[in-house]
């Protein structure tokens, strides 16, 4: 089974791009930030406090978390896609996907998942962590200015209330908690194929990792 890793930081429009890449090449798109979002809100929901690791990870070890091709989300069931993107969610789950214990049973369940299909995975330490030896390791990058506003527009389209200002903020506070964490923190190598979208279209960055990883 063949696997192309995609990293990035938030907004960087790793989810379209990954979704997109693995149609074309008929393969399974996995979103891995998606799987710890699940976990963020069903923390949330038992009003579980962050520092309750063991009860976290718990959560995990229960839980069904399904991932389609479309970019749908199902938790035990339930479509869970959009309540996973809400400011709660987002807020809490760089601290939840710091958890030492609930990142070893993730990347358990993230492998498992490259025995059964050829996938495009994207998160932040896929190529570093989850899978080193990917066939194809990719880094998507974007300035801090334009995250923020695709994240704005993404969220004002789904209802969202939140302001400029506060997606900034929440982007710069998720980049430092993702390239700080003591474990699967957001590196850059020199085994990645580097990509800034900021001044790209989507269908630009989707044709250079094509032309890498080949029609």
């Amino acid at each position: 089974m063949k696997v192309i890793a995609i990293d990035g930081p938030s907004g960087s429009g790793k989810g379209t791009i990954a979704k997109e890449v693995a149609k074309r090449l008929n393969y399974t798109y996995v979103d891995t930030g998606a799987m710890y979002r699940c976990v963020s809100l069903m923390s949330l929901r038992k009003n579980l406090e962050e520092n309750e690791k063991e009860k976290i990870v718990g959560l995990l070890e229960n839980a069904d978390i399904k991932l389609t091709n479309e970019g749908k989300v199902y938790l035990n069931g339930e479509d869970v896609s959009d309540l996973i993107r809400t400011p709660e969610v987002t807020h809490r789950v760089s601290k939840i996907s710091s958890i030492i214990e609930l990142r070893e049973v993730m990347r358990k369940k993230q492998r498992e998942l490259a025995t059964k299909d050829n996938i495009v995975m994207e998160g932040r330490d896929i190529t570093t962590e989850v899978f080193p030896d990917a066939d194809y390791k990719f880094y998507l990058d974007a300035s801090v200015e334009e995250r923020t506003n695709r994240r704005y527009k993404q969220n004002i389209e789904k209802g969202i209330d939140c302001t400029y200002e506060s997606i900034k903020a929440s982007i710069e506070e998720r980049d430092y908690d993702d390239m700080h964490r003591p474990v699967g923190a957001l590196t850059r190598t020199n085994e990645q194929n580097y990509i800034d979208s900021s001044n790209m279209s989507i269908e630009e960055v989707i044709s250079t990792i094509m032309n890498i990883v080949g029609e």
